[in-house]
Parts: structure tokens; sequence; C-alpha cells
């Protein structure tokens, strides 16, 4: 499909590409193939376990590759809708302005700050557009569409991350664990380093050194769960014209609030904190006295670097330091 379109034309993306999915089904068929040579011994437990492997790989290959990968382009008269999967034919659609009757903006059941638009037409079929991409502009996207498409009376969904907000706010606000829960995981922990010695005790056996070693390393460490539980809690993000609140928690449970400013930053960039692109990626900003300070989690890349755009325009951050 020609990646070009004009100003006014909106595009939607959803699915991975060819290489993407070669590389993760790839990485998947070499993981179940190490379980092959249990086909060939004499044991059923290993067998089994083989045949299971085997027999997941496979599946999670199928649905990797068999998976489409569906885009959207909204222009100011109709839809164009494409779905290809690997290796197959592409295949459109084109939705007409006069067939749209309805516009709603469902959020994710799994991600607060991810939006889909979902059309209704005349003959009463629903359909759901991939994710909108610019997080931080869904209102201003959605009330774009219902005009061009004379949709009326479409509720525009909260947005935490709007950039019409006169404040963005990133992750949940932090509050400190409860002090019985925090006793009640110290205990656990107490609990747990002690079980293999009074084990051995129980069945009358000697306890071993690293049961005797167990025991001080569980005092150690159910005294830092104690003091440092909250330390756990992440970080909420608050941005605003000038400045970023970060708001975390001490150890003690006390609140504590970091301020970045435009000249503070030296480089911010969209980084990878986790397994996937599309769900683990955060805003990274790097600070000139050397500090680093870590976003919550946002969500996929482009969602990333819609959030990272709006903090460089609302900090005044120069060109040097944007990597986004």
């Amino acid at each position: 499909m020609n990646d070009a379109t004009t100003s006014n034309d909106i595009r939607l993306r959803e699915g991975s590409s060819i290489a993407q999915r070669l590389v993760v089904a790839g990485s998947a068929a070499a993981v179940a193939l190490c379980f092959t040579p249990g086909l060939f011994t004499h044991d059923v437990l290993e067998i089994v376990i083989s045949v299971v492997a085997l027999l997941a790989g496979t599946a999670f290959v199928a649905a990797v590759m068999l998976t489409p990968a569906v885009v959207w382009i909204i222009t100011p008269q109709e839809i164009l809708i494409g779905k290809q999967r690997p290796f197959g034919k592409l295949q459109t659609r084109i939705v007409g302005k006069d067939d749209i009757t309805g516009l709603q903006v469902p959020g994710s059941k799994t991600a607060k700050t991810r939006f889909q638009l979902a059309f209704t037409l005349a003959s009463g079929e629903r359909l759901m557009s991939p994710p909108l991409s610019d997080v931080t502009h869904v209102h201003d996207t959605v009330t774009r569409i219902a005009a061009q498409f004379d949709v009326p009376d479409v509720e525009a969904p909260i947005n935490p991350l709007d950039a019409s907000n006169p404040e963005m706010r990133v992750g949940e606000p932090v509050e400190p664990f409860s002090q019985r829960d925090i006793r009640i995981a110290a205990l656990i922990v107490v609990a747990l380093s002690a079980a293999p010695y009074a084990y051995r005790l129980w069945r009358g056996l000697p306890p071993q050194w690293i049961d005797y070693m167990l025991l001080p390393l569980g005092v150690i460490a159910a005294f830092g769960v104690y003091r440092f539980a909250n330390l756990v809690t992440g970080a909420f993000w608050i941005i605003r014209e000038g400045d970023i609140r970060v708001e975390r928690l001490r150890g003690n449970g006390q609140p504590r609030a970091d301020h970045i400013e435009g000249p503070d930053v030296k480089a911010i960039t969209v980084d990878r904190r986790g397994r996937s692109e599309d769900e683990h990626c955060i805003v990274t900003i790097r600070t000139r006295s050397g500090r680093r300070f870590r976003s919550p989690r946002i969500g996929s890349r482009s969602e990333a670097r819609a959030v990272g755009a709006e903090i460089v325009r609302r900090l005044g951050i120069g060109a040097e330091a944007s990597q986004i």
C-alpha cells in the first residue's frame, strides 16, 4: 500500500512487519526444536514434554505468521482499509462517508491510554480501527473525524495524556503500602528462609551449612522489605507547561517530589523497558547533574514518542537534547 498521504489524512496501523514476524517466529521455532531429541528416547515423560513443546511452538509460530497487518487511511470522504497477511494478498475495502452513522471511542481494558475508533455503519456493522498512535491528540483527532463524517454526539474519552490538558499525567498517583501488608510480607520472607531448616529438624536430619546461611539472609531480606518496600511503588509524572513534577515515595512511605525544567535536561529518549516494543516503552530524561528519570510505562514506541514530543514542546528542549 502506498505510504503517501495528504496532510488531511489520518493513518492508523496495527501488526508487526514481516521482518519482525520472521525474527519472533524463528526464535520460537528454534526453542521448540530444542525439544526434538526427546522424541527419540524411551522415556514416556520426555516424549510427552517434547510433543507438547513442539505443538505449542507450532501454534505460536502459526499465530505470529497468520495475524494480519492492518492499515487504515481516514480521508475527509472515506476510510480505506487494507489488510494483509504475511506473504498473502492485500485485501482492501473502502467505507464511504455516507455509510457511517455513528462513532464511539472505547478505551482499552488493559491500557488506560490506548484508544480505538468504533464506527457504526448504516448496515449495522461495527468496525474497530487500529489504536490511535498519537495519544497526546486524541481529543482533536476524534473531534476532527466526527466533524468530517458529520457524526453527532461523539463523546471524547478521558485521556490523561492529552495535550489539551493543562497537566498531562503519566502513571498513577503513588500511595504507600499499609504497615500491616509490609509486616506480613516481611514475616513471609522470614518463614521462607527458615522453612528448609525447620523441615530438616522435623525429619530428624542434621541441618546443612546452607540452611544456617538462609536464616540470617532471611532476616536481612525481611529488614529490606520492611525498610524499602515503598520504593517499588514507582513514580507519577505531572507534565506542565515549563516543568515536570515527579512524585515518588521514600522507603518510609513519605512523599518525595522532584522538578525537571527545560534547562536541566541533557537528553530525552524513548526506551524499551520490557520484552515488547508494543507495550513496554517509556520516556527517559537525563539531567545535566547526572540524574536519570524514567517515566512510568506508556505503551508502544509510537505512543511513547508522542508523549516525548509533547514534553519537548512544553519544556522548550532544544534539538540537540531531543532523541525522540
